[in-house]
């Protein structure tokens, strides 16, 4: 059975070479949730994770952004910064979009090729292959 998150707060963890960088996560896993995004937003503490997603688009955004694309192991594909008014193309294998403040994303870590956790309040990240934590689907 596939697993999704609920829309909520979480922790991403990045798993690093001197050790874990958690970062607070907002997850937007409804439709509504994923269409409002960051939409308006002057800053954003954190990062946020839509769930499923497979691109992105930065139109009436205030702010660029730095964007993870991961696949359904939470493994990232690519990640790029995209300043207000672009459409992302959508990347072959991403299930999940993760998003933060312009730079945010290097000082944690986050690049191609890194298998990032994701905890919820439900308890710990999906188990290998699944797609989220918190809630049947």
């Amino acid at each position: 059975m596939r697993r999704r998150w609920r829309d909520g707060r979480g922790v991403l963890v990045v798993p690093g070479d001197s050790g874990e960088v958690r970062v607070a996560l907002e997850i937007a896993a409804s439709y509504r949730a994923r269409t409002r995004g960051l939409l308006g937003r002057e800053r954003l503490e954190g990062a946020m994770l839509l769930s499923p997603a497979g691109s992105v688009h930065t139109f009436r955004m205030r702010m660029p952004i730095d964007v993870a694309y991961l696949d359904r192991r939470l493994t990232v594909v690519a990640v790029r910064t995209m300043p207000p008014g672009r459409l992302g193309l959508p990347r072959l294998r991403s299930r999940h979009v993760v998003e933060a403040e312009a730079g945010a994303m290097a000082g944690w870590g986050v690049r191609a090729g890194v298998r990032v956790r994701v905890e919820t309040a439900g308890g710990g990240g999906p188990a290998p292959g699944d797609a989220g934590s918190a809630a049947s689907g």
